[in-house]
């Protein structure tokens, strides 16, 4: 015993020492962001270095912040006599050498850590795992890795995974943690792949997908920080209680270069919350609907398709279509068919979406009746040549070119248009579709649409049929900039002419201000420096593109989705993790080869998990019952544990009344409790179910949440009460079932069980 407490007392002095160095590291990183930003410097590079100090020291704050939870957790010991401590974070003493105090879990000499065995010790004689509340040490765990050595220190034990269990069955808080005490060989495999394409992560529930795309992310920003520090990590997720639930990790790991974002909020300006019709999210999910969005343009520009008056009386035959523009000055011009069509070929020939294009078809229009009028009022009575001179015919053109009637009539032929009022649009009449799949997507105009998830890689679509013509918000700068020019100029000048007359004719050995900094440099001095992060920066840019994407629950999103995310990783660097088996949406992609093979074509890997941590084993059978009364092969993810407990169904004619006992009884030992229920039946249950709102935002930090199953993808929660479980899709109900870590109950009306749960109603089933 007196080894044991000498083992602890040293690991606490050690943990206590540690604390000491990170209070002064968070001292010198505020320091370090506050001076930065104080003293804002001159010039782009002065701000560019300033960004880099406030991002690298706000990313260790939070870091720093994160470590509270436990910033060392294990040690290393060889039999070279080397020894290290692994975290979090790496953490250096503050003296000449910067000897490393704990090493990050992610260098390549903390592998050990999670990858030796007794069979393969990597050089280990012992692993330690530290664990700790706040800055107290509670328990060590030693594994021994050399049989040889027959030191002991009373702190081994016999079961190996005896960290993992712990940390499997201690109570859930709402809110996801990082698992770099407990990742598993297969899982570190995952997380530093050095695949540089598409890494599809494919595991059933509980296999920790989503932490190995989360640890992932944190190891890319470790090993390749310049490039990934620059250019941004997006993680896409299901939703927004999902991206709540794993908002925590990353910067709990010092990584804070990240923006997480669901599918419904990847186009800038959009937060979609709306829900589509049945079947209308399909439709509009399939890769057809970019070439819909290109037809659905080409209508918009058009031809004239009036006659113009006086045919049979002023011409020998009826002209062709035509526009009539009034033209104060010189009567009517006729803006024909030809005309616009010559027009319109030319713009298309120059490849540019339609709003950059559009200049091009203006100017045609422009030289074509600066031509017809010129004609009319130059034309010689006998047949000679044209009378109006070269500076004449340009002065027409540019009366023509700022006539509001002529630009009437172009923006009537190719009107300026923002993707926002193309899909609307389009999705008010839809055109180019078949009569049934129009009638799905079709929607009422409305001056503010409520976009759904499904709308957002249409808008993103038309974006790049459209384009952005920022040529008038390019001038604006320009001037903008011109205007602070000249004023630092008129400064300089002031200065200039305020010194001494007695030294105009001598040189002076004084410096003036001009002698220092021009009037350029002393305007970008005062430009307003951008102070947003890249998250922030690449939020509000469509076209950004990030250095890494990671998506989770991949396996839902649909080709049109597909396009979107291939245009903000154009470099191919994405870890897609997902479930075939949990697919939902009517418009999930089915095939990884069929998604990826045209955007990155041989460039993509698929691994699986194939151990559910998370589940215990007397839920997943039951889970895996339902699946396999369609799919009798269906083999699910095996468990790591067992709990002894049942899952138990209950038959209840008043469902409400029936979860309201349930959630009474509660978790067996604290923790979180989810009711995953069809939407329809959310009104009575939030009624009888405390501290819960229908159609709110579902806070999972509280003790009962209620959620349906899509909302649920991802999650995970002691205790889950699965509410009339015939109401779901077979994929829905698999992932409802899933989401328990400790106890799973069924409420179902009598007579209400799908086939697979009635098959093990009795068998796996406790029936109440």
């Amino acid at each position: 015993m007196q080894l044991s407490t000498e083992e602890f007392r040293k690991e606490q002095q050690f943990v206590t020492d540690l604390y000491r160095r990170l209070d002064d590291l968070r001292d010198q990183a505020g320091r370090a962001v506050r001076d930065a930003l104080r003293d804002v410097g001159s010039g782009f590079q002065a701000r560019l270095e300033r960004d880099v100090v406030v991002a690298e020291q706000s990313g260790l704050l939070a870091a720093l912040d994160g470590g509270e939870n436990g910033l060392c957790f294990g040690r290393l010991e060889f039999t070279d006599g080397r020894d290290h401590h692994i975290g979090r974070i790496g953490i250096r003493a503050d003296d000449a050498d910067r000897t490393p105090l704990v090493l990050d879990w992610r260098a390549e000499v903390a592998r050990p850590f999670y990858l030796a065995t007794g069979h393969s010790p990597m050089g280990l004689r012992r692993r330690r795992h530290i664990s700790s509340r706040g800055r107290t040490v509670t328990a060590l765990h030693d594994e021994i890795l050399d049989l040889t050595d027959a030191e002991r220190t009373g702190h081994e034990g016999a079961d190996a995974d005896a960290v993992l269990l712990a940390s499997l069955d201690a109570a859930r808080t709402g809110r996801m943690h990082d698992i770099v005490r407990t990742i598993q060989a297969e899982q570190d495999r995952v997380i530093r792949s050095s695949h540089r394409g598409v890494l599809v992560v494919e595991g059933g529930p509980g296999t920790g997908k989503t932490a190995v795309a989360l640890h992932r992310a944190a190891y890319l920003l470790y090993a390749h920080r310049e490039q990934l520090a620059r250019r941004g990590v997006l993680i896409v997720g299901p939703g927004p209680a999902f991206l709540h639930y794993i908002g925590g990790v990353l910067p709990a790991l010092g990584e804070t270069g990240v923006l997480l974002a669901s599918p419904g909020e990847l186009f800038p300006g959009v937060h979609a919350t709306g829900t589509d019709r049945p079947g209308a999210a399909a439709v509009k999910g399939r890769a057809a609907m970019a070439q819909v969005l290109a037809k659905v343009v080409a209508d918009r520009q058009g031809l004239p398709e009036t006659v113009p008056a006086g045919t049979g009386e002023e011409y020998d035959t009826v002209p062709e279509p035509a526009l009539e523009i009034d033209h104060d000055d010189y009567g009517t011009l006729l803006l024909d068919r030809s005309m616009a069509y010559e027009a319109r070929d030319r713009a298309r020939a120059t490849g540019l979406p339609h709003n950059l294009a559009r200049p091009s078809f203006a100017f045609r229009i422009i030289d074509a009746l600066t031509a017809q009028l010129a004609d009319r009022l130059g034309a010689d009575p006998y047949g000679g040549p044209n009378l109006l001179g070269l500076d004449d015919v340009a002065q027409l053109g540019k009366e023509i070119a700022t006539s509001p009637a002529v630009h009437a009539a172009i923006d009537v032929l190719w009107p300026p248009l923002t993707p926002r009022q193309l899909v609307a649009d389009f999705l008010a009449e839809p055109t180019h579709l078949p009569a049934h799949e129009a009638e799905l997507v079709r929607r009422a105009p409305s001056a503010r649409p409520q976009w759904t998830p499904a709308d957002v890689p249409l808008l993103d679509e038309a974006a790049e049929l459209l384009g952005e013509d920022d040529s008038a918000r390019r001038a604006a700068e320009q001037r903008d900039r011109e205007r602070r020019i000249a004023y630092a100029q008129g400064v300089l000048d002031l200065s200039e002419g305020s010194q001494s007359y007695e030294f105009e004719d001598e040189e002076s050995e004084f410096l003036a201000a001009h002698d220092v900094i021009d009037a350029e440099r002393m305007a970008e001095r005062h430009e307003e420096a951008d102070h947003r992060s890249t998250a922030e920066r690449a939020a509000a840019d469509r076209t950004w593109a990030f250095g890494h994407v990671i998506v989770d629950e991949a396996q839902e999103l649909s080709e049109m989705a597909w396009r979107l995310l291939m245009r903000r990783c154009p470099t191919r660097s994405m870890t897609l993790v997902g479930d075939p088996a949990q697919t939902s949406d009517e418009a999930g992609c089915g095939s990884w080869r069929r998604i990826l093979e045209p955007y990155a074509g041989d460039r993509w890997d698929l691994v699986r998990l194939g151990v559910n941590y998370r589940t215990p084993a007397e839920v997943m059978e039951v889970a895996a019952a339902v699946l396999r009364a369609r799919d009798p092969g269906f083999e699910p993810p095996r468990s790591v544990r067992s709990t002894g407990v049942r899952p138990w169904a209950r038959a209840a004619g008043d469902l409400a009344a029936a979860v309201a006992e349930a959630v009474r009884q509660g978790p067996p030992a604290g923790g979180r409790l989810a009711v995953v229920a069809p939407r329809a039946l959310h009104g009575a249950l939030a009624a009888v179910l405390p501290g819960v709102r229908e159609g709110a935002e579902p806070d999972l930090t509280r003790d009962v949440v209620l959620l349906d199953p899509r909302q649920a993808k991802g999650l995970e929660f002691d205790t889950v009460v699965v509410v009339e479980p015939d109401g779901f899709a077979p994929s829905d109900l698999y992932v409802a079932l899933t989401r328990a870590t400790q106890v799973l109950g069924v409420v179902h009306s009598p007579g209400r069980l799908p086939a697979g749960l009635a098959q093990a109603s009795g068998e796996l089933l406790d029936r109440r």
